[in-house]
């Protein structure tokens, strides 16, 4: 007689479970439902009919000239202090290559965007990282450093609905970090690619006006349509005194000839065209709509969490008590186990983070917003038993 198997029969083997979607508060990208993906079409098509030898040429590292011109014509500044860029990325990335060498010193947020920090540190830039506040970074903190002897040759600052804080910079920290710019000789760069979608609050200058614009020899100025018309575009710009525009060109022309005439004779189609300003106010709308129910949900499923509301963007920062022996890497974990995904804080740090976490509201469904709060908070619970 044969002894006990431990195999089961089809019969008897339990139903399979089935499989839990994933709600993602990980990527910083809206969902395809706010994005006027017909006025793109449209844009697309019109941008070939009315230059076809300009979308199908190579084009000048500059960038598409009627974009690049109307870019300096929103900023009132003249052409040749404009570069139209594959996305603000490169934008960044050619500025820390024309400015950020080995041992350079520089002055960054505390947290700031994880491609910032691994940008600047494959560069070899001695990071300095400074508190961020809720009305953004601690420029008495700033102040001290330079005091100290501390000669970076730029701060990085993401001064609306800070990436991943989603914390907005206040004007009188506006002046005072250009006071200390003039003062001690650095370059003040403006990393601002979520200022167009503020659906709360009131607007407040960009530093590059408060600097006087085209006169402006401290800021320089980086912005995308990432944000505003979709991340798949690969638009971005930078904007600075010419001398140092010129010299990225060079850059540019060295690294790819030119951007991508395509994706930027697009967006010159489409933010002149009647579909922008529509397609602008539903992306706030959504986000809106979306923060309103991220903030209602952590309130109820996770009381112990601190965190600001932004007034636009789209990320959201939560702190959880330190004292509490939280480790955000297992939180990830088990969240990811339960269906969802969380960037840690300490992605955005040199060191610490480990209580902390970013939430990106930009491309979860009004619907799946509680639920993904509600399974957080079990992960939270669970890693710390």
């Amino acid at each position: 007689m044969s002894g006990p198997t431990t195999e089961q029969t089809p019969e008897t083997d339990p139903a399979p479970k089935p499989a839990v979607t994933t709600i993602s508060f990980a990527r910083g990208a809206p969902s395809t439902d706010i994005v006027d993906v017909q006025g793109l079409k449209e844009a697309a098509v019109a941008a070939f009919d009315a230059d076809p030898a300009g979308m199908t040429g190579y084009g000048t590292a500059i960038g598409y000239v009627p974009l690049r011109r109307w870019i300096a014509a929103q900023h009132g500044v003249p052409e040749d202090h404009v570069l139209v860029t594959n996305g603000s990325m490169q934008a960044d990335a050619f500025l820390f290559d024309e400015l950020v060498t080995p041992g350079s010193a520089v002055v960054t947020e505390r947290p700031t965007y994880d491609r910032t920090l691994l940008g600047l540190r494959n560069r070899g830039a001695d990071v300095h990282l400074v508190t961020l506040q809720e009305d953004g970074i601690d420029v008495d903190e700033v102040e001290a450093l330079l005091r100290s002897g501390v000669r970076p040759v730029l701060a990085h600052v993401i001064p609306n609905f800070q990436n991943p804080a989603g914390y907005t910079l206040s004007l009188d920290k506006r002046h005072r970090l250009l006071e200390l710019a003039r003062e001690f000789g650095f370059v003040l760069f403006e990393d601002d690619p979520y200022v167009d979608i503020r659906f709360s609050g009131e607007p407040l200058p960009r530093m590059l006006e408060l600097d006087g614009g085209a006169d402006s020899t401290t800021v320089v100025y980086a912005c995308s349509f990432s944000k505003t018309i979709c991340p798949g575009i690969r638009v971005g710009y930078l904007v600075g005194p010419p001398a140092l525009i010129d010299r990225i060109r060079v850059r540019a022309t060295n690294t790819y000839i030119a951007p991508n005439m395509v994706a930027q004779g697009t967006v010159h189609q489409f933010v002149t065209g009647p579909r922008f300003a529509g397609a602008l106010e539903t992306v706030k709308s959504a986000l809106a709509e979306r923060v309103g129910l991220l903030d209602r949900a952590l309130r109820e499923h996770l009381p112990q969490a601190t965190f600001r509301r932004p007034d636009g963007g789209y990320f959201l920062w939560v702190t959880l008590p330190a004292d509490e022996g939280h480790d955000v890497r297992r939180i990830t974990k088990e969240a990811a186990a339960r269906g969802v995904a969380i960037v840690p804080g300490t992605d955005f740090l040199l060191e610490g983070g480990e209580n902390a976490f970013r939430l990106a509201y930009s491309a979860v469904q009004p619907g799946d917003v509680d639920e993904g709060v509600r399974r957080l908070a079990a992960a939270i619970d669970a890693a710390r038993a």
